[in-house]
């Protein structure tokens, strides 16, 4: 991923006009990495875990790779250069907010980091797919993790927050260098923050959380987004910024406000309906000394 990131103007290892399809296809290579390590291993443990492990993956990277459609039609080019280029006084995130938190609550979860790390929590099964795994081939799946985490900031700095854009850098290009490390340092600091900060959740509620919320609502804004963008064509920069975030914070209200429906329904009908304990019939204790 690092080789089509650009650290400053003119500074990147391959300028890509497919960077984003690029970066969507690399970023799929950890899930046969966790798979392969589960079933290598040769433990029955690890390779649930990696099972567990590949559902987990596999589903975030969807709203994943939806939320990356959004700084691509906004600077209409896959380039990461363009796209940085394309946020010169003007940050995504102010127009595409929603996309941007989805993207933030993927990538920690493809990371496996706090509260979606059920990959390698303790508390569950025997440590997840590493376990047969000490020494360096533990460290460095520490180290790979690490990375990913740091990569993540790494994209969120450039796709949302204009990566190497800031002041003076037309003056002194060196800079930009600077105000990318620093943007992608807060954000892995902010990756470390939830770590410490939020609880684990059970593997079904983060299942839930992708397929039942992040997912139709990447599709409900990749539906309106362009609609919005096509008939505000021609309006200043500024004016147009504004709509895409009013466009964003009603369609994130209502998305909530639908959630908190859903779910108060679905509490009234555990009260309607309440799960009781099933009856176990007594022993008896004679006829079990019998069979004995």
């Amino acid at each position: 991923i690092w080789a089509v990131l650009p650290f400053m103007s003119g500074v990147v290892g391959a300028d890509l006009n497919v960077a984003v399809l690029y970066i969507a296809a690399v970023g799929s290579f950890g899930i046969l990495s966790v798979i392969m390590a589960g079933w290598a291993s040769n433990n029955k443990y690890a390779l649930l875990g990696a099972f567990r492990a590949v559902a987990q993956l596999v589903s975030y990277e969807v709203p994943l790779f939806l939320a990356l459609l959004f700084p691509v039609l906004l600077a209409r080019s896959m380039s990461l250069s363009d796209i940085v280029a394309a946020q010169q006084g003007n940050w995504f995130v102010l127009s595409v907010p929603l996309a941007f938190v989805i993207f933030l609550i993927s990538s920690q979860a493809e990371a496996g980091r706090a509260p979606f790390d059920l990959l390698e929590a303790e508390s569950e099964l025997v440590a997840g797919y590493h376990t047969e795994y000490s020494g360096m081939k533990f460290g460095l799946f520490q180290a790979g993790e690490f990375m990913h985490a740091f990569s993540n900031g790494a994209l969120i700095s450039i796709l949302f927050f204009g990566g190497w854009n800031g002041p003076g850098v037309e003056q002194i290009p060196l800079l930009g260098l600077l105000y990318f490390l620093i943007k992608t340092f807060f954000f892995y600091f902010v990756t470390i923050w939830i770590r410490m900060t939020l609880p684990r959740i059970r593997i079904d509620q983060m299942l839930n959380l992708n397929w039942k919320f992040l997912v139709p609502l990447n599709i409900v804004i990749l539906m309106i987004f362009p609609l919005v963008d096509y008939f505000t064509i021609g309006m200043g920069t500024y004016t147009r910024m504004g709509i895409f975030f009013l466009t964003n914070l009603i369609i994130g209200l209502g998305a909530l406000e639908v959630a908190r429906r859903i779910d108060k329904q679905q509490d009234n009908a555990r009260v309607a309906f309440p799960v009781r304990p099933v009856a176990v019939p007594p022993q008896d204790e004679s006829a079990g000394a019998d069979a004995a």
